[in-house]
């Protein structure tokens, strides 16, 4: 392990002392806040290396799921679902009555928007209050959640130290360390992915780095939490931005007759200076839509703003339309109308070979394609029904529709918004007669409309 300056101290409290000696011999128990898309594969990390862990959830479908062994995330498989519920070592409750039992408290609580498109950090400063009257003198608390500059300062540890009585850097440890999922990447797991960690204090930055060393190849620590915070808005920022321009480009080369995909693929070929990014149909996920709009708000705090990340959301969240114009183009080629058409959305995942869906562009462009008086279906085989959800409730209950050819000719329109592997998407030109790509799923093919 590489030498950082934070670590070539003792930690001066015995209280951290003791806490690190249960680190390092794996007697600390890990509790994991939060059993979705990251909570779920820390508690398989740390238990994967030895350590016992219990995990919090509200949902209690989640907490059956865990105990019964089956999986609610279909990424993360149902055969390490059957090793947690098997294990002596693992728990999951719903009870926060339980939080004195861990050592350390990781908290992987979602930070959405608000109708207004400012941080929503009700899920975050709930939860640290829920935990907070059960803190015990000795803990680690992380937030992993993306959040802007300041939160772990200005938020968390008032509230630990409000509740609790304890005094963060002395009795409790307050660290902040980003999550770096990428579901659904066979070529990256939580172990794999190095990890950024920033205390608050000299203590806690040793704690949660030593914490973090038993289970991760690599640890990158830096001076502070505020620092650790500014580093995950960094790398979504970086994306959105690129995405944006690329998303621009593609709009200014199809006018030009110019395949957006030839030239991406072969200004890719220079060995430096160029990182290639893709276009789409709009921005998916619950982190590159809403992670950089958490440094806008905070920049009007000291009277900046963020014109680069404003104009590309402007750039990203005007996609769906675009597809949906498109649309109209591509049936108006057929001497058709948009209205009374059947049109079949092919993915609603936000990315290729995963169940997820939050923040799915293909959302935006389904309400559009519904105003205008279409017929809306669509087809994921990772997705058999739509869930509930705070967004979209609409759509709940709806069906995907059979991948057969009876099912398919049916529709008057595909519009393509997710390229999972699985699918063979070359075979719809065959029985639609209209065909729009946003994801080069079918290249080549001059039946396909672009966009």
């Amino acid at each position: 392990m590489d030498v950082n300056p934070i670590l070539s101290q003792q930690c001066e409290s015995e209280v951290a002392e003791a806490l690190l000696r249960k680190i390092h011999s794996k007697t600390a128990r890990i509790g994991v806040v939060g059993l979705g898309y990251v909570g779920l594969p820390l508690i398989w990390t740390f238990h994967r290396e030895g350590f016992p862990v219990l995990g919090y959830d509200i949902d209690r479908s989640k907490i059956d799921h865990f105990e019964a062994g089956t999986s609610y995330i279909k990424h993360f498989g149902i055969s390490r679902m059957q090793v947690l519920a098997a294990s002596d070592r693992c728990e999951a409750t719903t009870d926060f009555d339980r939080v004195p039992e861990a050592d350390v408290l990781l908290l992987c609580v979602p930070t959405p928007l608000d109708a207004h498109r400012e941080p929503d950090m009700s899920y975050v400063e709930n939860t640290v209050r829920a935990i907070g009257p059960h803190l015990r003198e000795g803990q680690l608390v992380i937030l992993e959640s993306t959040t802007y500059p300041g939160t772990t300062n200005e938020m968390i540890v008032p509230i630990c130290e409000q509740h609790s009585g304890l005094k963060s850097g002395e009795t409790l440890f307050v660290a902040y360390s980003p999550e770096r999922e990428d579901p659904g990447n066979p070529d990256f797991e939580t172990s794999t992915i190095p990890k950024v960690v920033g205390g608050e204090g000299a203590d806690a930055s040793i704690v949660a780095t030593e914490l973090y060393r038993q289970v991760i190849d690599k640890v990158v620590p830096v001076s502070n939490t505020k620092t650790a915070e500014a580093v995950k808005l960094l790398e979504n920022i970086f994306r959105a931005v690129n995405i944006a321009l690329v998303n621009e480009l593609k709009v200014v080369f199809h006018a030009m007759g110019i395949d957006i995909y030839e030239v991406v693929d072969a200004a890719k070929t220079k060995p430096f200076g160029f990182m290639p990014f893709y276009p789409g149909p709009g921005l998916g996920g619950h982190c590159i839509p809403i992670d950089p709009f958490y440094l806008t708000w905070k920049a009007r705090e000291f009277g900046l703003h963020t014109r680069f990340i404003e104009l590309a959301g402007e750039v990203n969240t005007a996609m769906p339309n675009y597809v949906v114009r498109r649309a109209m183009e591509a049936l108006n080629d057929q001497g058709k109308a948009l209205k009374g058409a059947n049109v079949l959305c092919v993915g609603l995942a936000y990315k290729a070979d995963v169940d997820d869906m939050r923040e799915s562009p293909t959302y935006p462009i389904m309400d559009a394609l519904k105003s205008f008086g279409a017929t809306v279906s669509y087809y994921d085989p990772y997705i058999p029904v739509i869930p509930r959800s705070r967004e979209h409730v609409a759509w709940t209950g709806l069906k995907s529709v059979e991948w057969k050819d009876e099912s398919l000719k049916n529709f008057d329109l595909a519009v393509i918004l997710t390229k999972h592997t699985g699918v063979d998407h070359a075979r719809l030109p065959s029985l639609i007669d209209c065909i729009v790509d946003t994801r080069n799923a079918i290249p080549g093919d001059l039946r396909v409309h672009r966009a």
